[in-house]
């Protein structure tokens, strides 16, 4: 990967240890609060491992973040450099990380990625690169547990919005989110620029669109089900409209994956077609839902998702990640 877009440099640790092997990256955008709680969670790791943090910056208006993250770099609280990507999306600001990452750490061969809203277990860095080592895995994910403002929503914790995708370590099909992630360097360099497609800069998705191309390429992935991370969820994502939202945009990016590998006017008409196929299935499913889980916002699921597909069909579609970031 190579620098795309100018990046001014925020602040940096007094010394950086090129030949480190591993290296941290956050995007960060206006939660200067949480991302002191996802920097003070690196601290505490415990490992005799060295590692570097690369923090983004994508808020080159406001940069509320850098004063957090000069604070932890230049008391040399672990070495790495804050910087600033000028254009806001979600992708521009995890391509910036990891191209700034492998740029400035030539040696380095793991890259992880955590959010600025969440926090990191004691042992999340080590569990996460011991997996890499031990299962020769291209890329490892990890669980991201809620952690809910409002605790009577706790009960939340079941839905597919927040729920793992999987409760087991061991080799996994694919992984969806890069909250909890680890990358190899050959991973990367196989693919080619740009990492994640900034056509889902807003409506989110990018990370799942990276990683379905890393399975069409053969790479091998794994899950570490114990390198936890928690992640700190607000009231306004409890809501059923942001929920809602939320299935829907689901649907929107599992179409937009699909359209991208369906590239003549018959396999397009055959998308188009199952998406209309998934609306009566996502209503068996949420009948099934409701009675396993008992939870009308988790049984609606389904049937978001299945609209929020044919929505995106016709040109309709939430662009959720946006507006959270211009609310938060």
């Amino acid at each position: 990967m190579r620098p795309t877009a100018p990046r001014a440099l925020a602040a940096a640790s007094p010394a950086l240890d090129l030949s480190v092997g591993i290296v941290v990256c956050i995007p960060s955008f206006r939660r200067p609060q949480h991302l002191r709680l996802t920097l003070e969670s690196l601290v505490a790791q415990r490992t005799d491992r060295r590692f570097a943090v690369v923090i983004v910056e994508n808020d080159a208006a406001g940069c509320g973040s850098v004063p957090v993250a000069a604070e932890f770099l230049r008391a040399d609280r672990f070495p790495g450099l804050c910087v600033i990507e000028p254009r806001q999306g979600n992708c521009h600001a995890i391509n910036a990380a990891f191209e700034t990452a492998m740029a400035t750490f030539p040696a380095a061969r793991h890259f992880l990625m955590i959010d600025d809203d969440e926090i990191a277990s004691p042992d999340w860095l080590e569990l996460m690169v011991r997996s890499a080592e031990a299962s020769g895995a291209d890329l490892v994910g990890g669980p991201v547990q809620p952690n809910f403002d409002d605790h009577s929503k706790r009960g939340l914790r079941r839905h597919p919005a927040f729920r793992p995708a999987y409760d087991r370590s061991g080799a996994v099909p694919i992984i969806y989110g890069c909250g909890n992630c680890l990358i190899t360097r050959a991973v990367f360099e196989r693919l080619g620029d740009p990492a994640f497609d900034v056509r889902f800069n807003f409506l989110g998705g990018g990370d799942t669109d990276y990683f379905v191309r890393c399975r069409q390429a053969g790479m091998k992935f794994h899950w570490a089900a114990e390198a936890l991370i928690t992640e700190t969820v607000p009231q306004s994502r409890t809501r059923p409209s942001w929920l809602a939202l939320r299935g829907l945009r689901i649907g929107a990016i599992n179409y937009h994956i699909e359209v991208k590998a369906a590239r003549t006017p018959w396999a397009r008409a055959r998308l188009l077609a199952k998406m209309l196929l998934m609306l009566p299935l996502s209503l068996f499913r949420a009948g099934r839902l409701a009675v396993t889980e008992q939870k009308i916002l988790i049984a609606l699921h389904p049937m978001t998702v299945a609209a929020g597909s044919v929505l995106a069909a016709i040109g309709i579609e939430p662009h959720q990640y946006k507006a959270s970031k211009i609310a938060s």
